[in-house]
Protein backbone atom coordinates (compact mmCIF):
# COMPACT_ATOMS: atom_id res chain seq x y z
CA UNK A 1 0.00 0.00 0.00
CA UNK A 2 1.24 3.42 -0.93
CA UNK A 3 1.43 6.63 1.14
CA UNK A 4 -1.56 7.90 -0.79
CA UNK A 5 -3.61 4.95 -0.02
CA UNK A 6 -2.15 4.64 3.43
CA UNK A 7 -3.86 8.26 4.35
CA UNK A 8 -7.14 7.91 2.24
CA UNK A 9 -7.92 4.25 4.38
CA UNK A 10 -6.80 6.45 7.49
CA UNK A 11 -9.37 9.46 6.51
CA UNK A 12 -11.93 6.85 5.99
CA UNK A 13 -11.85 4.67 9.59
CA UNK A 14 -11.85 7.97 11.13
CA UNK A 15 -14.98 9.19 8.66
CA UNK A 16 -16.58 5.77 10.16
CA UNK A 17 -15.97 6.04 13.74
CA UNK A 18 -18.64 8.73 13.22
CA UNK A 19 -20.69 7.90 10.67
CA UNK A 20 -23.51 5.27 10.91
CA UNK A 21 -26.52 4.41 9.28
CA UNK A 22 -29.64 2.61 10.54
CA UNK A 23 -32.50 1.28 8.68
CA UNK A 24 -34.24 4.81 8.14
CA UNK A 25 -31.52 6.73 7.51
CA UNK A 26 -28.80 4.23 5.76
CA UNK A 27 -25.36 5.68 5.19
CA UNK A 28 -24.72 6.06 1.45
CA UNK A 29 -20.87 4.56 0.70
CA UNK A 30 -18.82 5.58 -2.09
CA UNK A 31 -16.43 3.61 -3.81
CA UNK A 32 -14.20 5.17 -6.37
CA UNK A 33 -11.99 3.02 -8.26
CA UNK A 34 -9.95 4.29 -11.69
CA UNK A 35 -12.23 3.80 -13.91
CA UNK A 36 -15.58 3.43 -12.40
CA UNK A 37 -17.41 4.49 -9.21
CA UNK A 38 -19.83 2.28 -6.70
CA UNK A 39 -22.45 3.98 -4.25
CA UNK A 40 -24.11 2.16 -1.71
CA UNK A 41 -27.06 2.18 0.93
CA UNK A 42 -25.83 0.12 4.13
CA UNK A 43 -27.60 -0.15 7.60
CA UNK A 44 -24.95 -0.56 9.69
CA UNK A 45 -26.92 -1.72 12.37
CA UNK A 46 -27.51 -5.17 10.88
CA UNK A 47 -24.86 -5.12 8.57
CA UNK A 48 -26.57 -5.09 5.42
CA UNK A 49 -26.31 -3.39 2.03
CA UNK A 50 -30.03 -2.15 1.33
CA UNK A 51 -29.58 -0.94 -2.71
CA UNK A 52 -26.39 -0.54 -4.62
CA UNK A 53 -25.33 1.52 -7.82
CA UNK A 54 -22.70 1.38 -10.42
CA UNK A 55 -21.15 3.01 -13.27
CA UNK A 56 -20.58 -0.55 -14.85
CA UNK A 57 -24.43 -1.18 -14.66
CA UNK A 58 -25.68 -1.62 -18.77
CA UNK A 59 -28.11 1.57 -18.60
CA UNK A 60 -25.17 3.50 -16.82
CA UNK A 61 -22.35 2.19 -19.02
CA UNK A 62 -24.29 2.56 -22.07
CA UNK A 63 -23.96 6.00 -22.24
CA UNK A 64 -20.57 7.49 -23.36
CA UNK A 65 -20.26 10.33 -21.22
CA UNK A 66 -17.39 11.50 -19.07
CA UNK A 67 -16.60 9.46 -15.42
CA UNK A 68 -18.22 12.77 -13.95
CA UNK A 69 -21.45 12.81 -15.95
CA UNK A 70 -21.65 8.93 -14.99
CA UNK A 71 -21.19 9.63 -11.41
CA UNK A 72 -24.13 11.83 -11.11
CA UNK A 73 -25.94 9.30 -13.36
CA UNK A 74 -24.79 6.80 -10.21
CA UNK A 75 -25.98 9.33 -7.51
CA UNK A 76 -29.57 9.44 -9.54
CA UNK A 77 -29.72 5.80 -9.88
CA UNK A 78 -29.23 5.42 -6.26
CA UNK A 79 -31.75 7.47 -5.13
CA UNK A 80 -34.45 6.56 -7.33
CA UNK A 81 -33.31 2.69 -5.89
CA UNK A 82 -34.13 4.65 -2.06
CA UNK A 83 -36.95 6.08 -3.20
CA UNK A 84 -38.43 2.70 -3.90
CA UNK A 85 -37.05 1.49 -0.47
CA UNK A 86 -39.11 4.68 1.33
CA UNK A 87 -35.96 6.42 2.43
CA UNK A 88 -35.48 9.85 1.64
CA UNK A 89 -32.78 10.96 4.31
CA UNK A 90 -28.87 9.18 3.87
CA UNK A 91 -25.71 9.62 5.78
CA UNK A 92 -22.96 10.55 3.44
CA UNK A 93 -19.88 8.88 3.55
CA UNK A 94 -17.00 10.15 1.30
CA UNK A 95 -14.90 7.14 1.96
CA UNK A 96 -12.18 9.03 2.72
CA UNK A 97 -11.85 10.51 -0.87
CA UNK A 98 -11.90 14.50 -1.23
CA UNK A 99 -15.45 15.69 -1.84
CA UNK A 100 -14.75 16.76 -5.38
CA UNK A 101 -15.10 15.98 -8.78
CA UNK A 102 -16.35 12.25 -9.18
CA UNK A 103 -17.52 11.67 -5.57
CA UNK A 104 -19.14 15.31 -5.55
CA UNK A 105 -20.65 14.37 -8.99
CA UNK A 106 -22.27 11.26 -7.10
CA UNK A 107 -23.66 13.56 -4.11
CA UNK A 108 -25.78 15.93 -6.24
CA UNK A 109 -27.08 13.57 -8.25
CA UNK A 110 -28.55 11.69 -5.11
CA UNK A 111 -29.74 15.05 -4.30
CA UNK A 112 -31.04 15.81 -7.68
CA UNK A 113 -33.00 12.35 -7.12
CA UNK A 114 -34.64 13.47 -3.85
CA UNK A 115 -32.33 12.40 -1.01
CA UNK A 116 -31.70 14.33 1.43
CA UNK A 117 -28.79 14.59 3.52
Amino acid sequence: MNNKTKARVKIKYRIRKKVSGTATKPRLSVFRSNSDIYAQLIDDNSGVTLASASSRQKDIQAQKAAKTEKSKLVGAAIATKAKELGIEKVIFDRGGYIYHGRVKAVAEGAREGGLLF
